[in-house]
């Protein structure tokens, strides 16, 4: 531990000011990225080689250090130091130096323990090697916990507004009275407005059932999805739209929504899976934003798991796109549990995949009702995203980035809202039909 000590100290000596003539000797740095976010932050390493590294982590205060082998020191590297957010919840700071003639060291200064997972990915789609290093918190909060104490705590600003509302009320009648008047009583056919306090556990376990939605906007950091002609990433506009689609649904009183990402990171398909059961979720809709190798197909559609393979040769296609997304986004093969994986991507059941029919239909037909369709039908493909064996999953594609004037409809909020307003509707109807099931609700 001193001598780790003492190489950090050292650092401070050569960081950043190294020369032209001690510039990138070995793999040349393509780029860096650092995608913060509360699940986790993620930096990026793309070099025109595969990279050799290795990490440890100090305490007091807490340091992560990375030392990257065959590597001189590259301006590209730079580029990390000015790339951390202030609002990044686990780096607070970076420095780069050259620790040993042919070993880049990165100190990365963290604001809470980490722990840290190291890996490599080849190249594919538009990236050369990457070497990636996800920093997770050391324990991982509860989902469902957050989602219950968020209703909780809208009810009580809802019973605030109520009393300051009320406040409000009495204060404009007595500033309208006559100095000395007596307040009048109101008329008994009129009674005074009762405010609701906040409830008590006991209440709280009685009260009616929590809905909740989980939404999963496709894609995200490593993987920006399809592009439009003029530039408009899959990602954000589907998080955009996701975005919306909780404030319309969490209208509902006893309705929340999870989205499985928030931000600009990217989340495994299996992992998206894994957040729908945590929170016990009632239904899984995942957003996406279509794309095809002609710009004048256009329409929004809506897919379902198959047990039987694609219903067509465009949503065997499709399927297959979407599945790619853990290659481009990048995952961490040696530290997921494959066993797991397999089994929660493989537990797809005949019942789900019924429930999962019902609501795509109930979905598609709204839709069909504020834009062109793409397929009047509901399709139907092997989507690992959707393989939650026990909560009704479907895929929206909510139009055709691809096509221009689609891509134009994808940056304008009136279609976001008309959207919105169709898919809450048709979820709406689908509890309205088809009411769920009582939740465990063990923390």
């Amino acid at each position: 531990m001193n001598g780790r000590r003492g190489a950090l100290r050292g650092l401070g000596s050569v960081v950043l000011l190294l020369g032209t003539a001690q510039l990138a000797r070995g793999a040349g740095i393509v780029a860096v990225r650092v995608w913060p976010a509360a699940d986790y932050t993620r930096v990026t390493i793309e070099s025109d080689r595969a990279l050799a590294a290795r990490h440890f982590l100090t305490e007091g205060p807490y340091r992560l250090v990375l030392d990257i082998e065959g590597l001189g020191l590259d301006p590209a590297l730079k580029e990390l130091v000015g790339s951390v957010r202030p609002d990044d919840p686990y780096i607070a700071g970076v420095r780069v130096g050259q620790f040993q003639p042919h070993v880049v060291r990165l100190v990365l200064d963290l604001k809470q323990p980490v722990t840290p997972q190291q890996f490599a990915l080849p190249p594919v789609a538009a990236y050369q090697h990457r070497l990636v290093l996800d920093l997770y918190p050391v324990q991982e909060r509860d989902p469902l916990l957050a989602l219950i104490r968020d209703k909780e705590a809208a009810e009580v600003q809802a019973a605030q507004a109520v009393q300051d509302a009320l406040g409000d009320l009495i204060a404009r009648i007595d500033r309208g009275r006559p100095p000395g008047a007596a307040a009048s009583a109101p008329p008994q056919t009129t009674p005074a407005p009762q405010v609701v306090a906040p409830p008590t556990e006991a209440e709280r376990a009685s009260a009616e059932r929590l809905i909740i939605v989980a939404v999963d906007p496709g894609h995200g950091g490593e993987d920006p999805g399809a592009i439009g002609p003029t530039g408009l990433r899959e990602k954000d506009a589907v998080l955009a739209i996701a975005r919306a689609l909780r404030e319309e649904l969490n209208k509902q009183r006893n309705l929340r929504v999870m989205l499985t990402r928030n931000g600009d990171y990217f989340v495994p398909l299996h992992e998206r899976v894994r957040k729908a059961r945590r929170v016990q979720a009632d239904l899984f809709v995942s957003i996406h934003a279509d794309a095809f190798i002609r710009p004048d197909a256009r329409g929004a559609s809506v897919f379902a798991l198959s047990e039987r393979g694609a219903s067509s040769a465009s949503a065997r296609w499709m399927a297959e796109r979407e599945n790619n997304a853990d290659r481009v986004g990048g995952v961490n093969v040696d530290v997921a549990d494959a066993q797991v994986m397999r089994a929660i991507l493989d537990m797809s059941t005949t019942a789900q995949i019924k429930d999962s029919l019902k609501l795509a239909r109930e979905v598609l037909w709204r839709i069909g009702r504020v834009g062109r369709l793409h397929k009047r039908e509901v399709e139907q493909a092997g989507f690992a995203v959707l393989k939650a064996p026990d909560v009704p999953s479907i895929l929206v594609e909510t139009a055709f980035i691809s096509n221009p004037q689609e891509e134009d409809k994808l940056r304008d909020p009136a279609y976001h809202a008309e959207l919105v307003r169709a898919m809450a509707t048709g979820i709406r109807r689908y509890f309205a039909r088809n009411p769920p099931l009582a939740r465990d609700r063990q923390l």
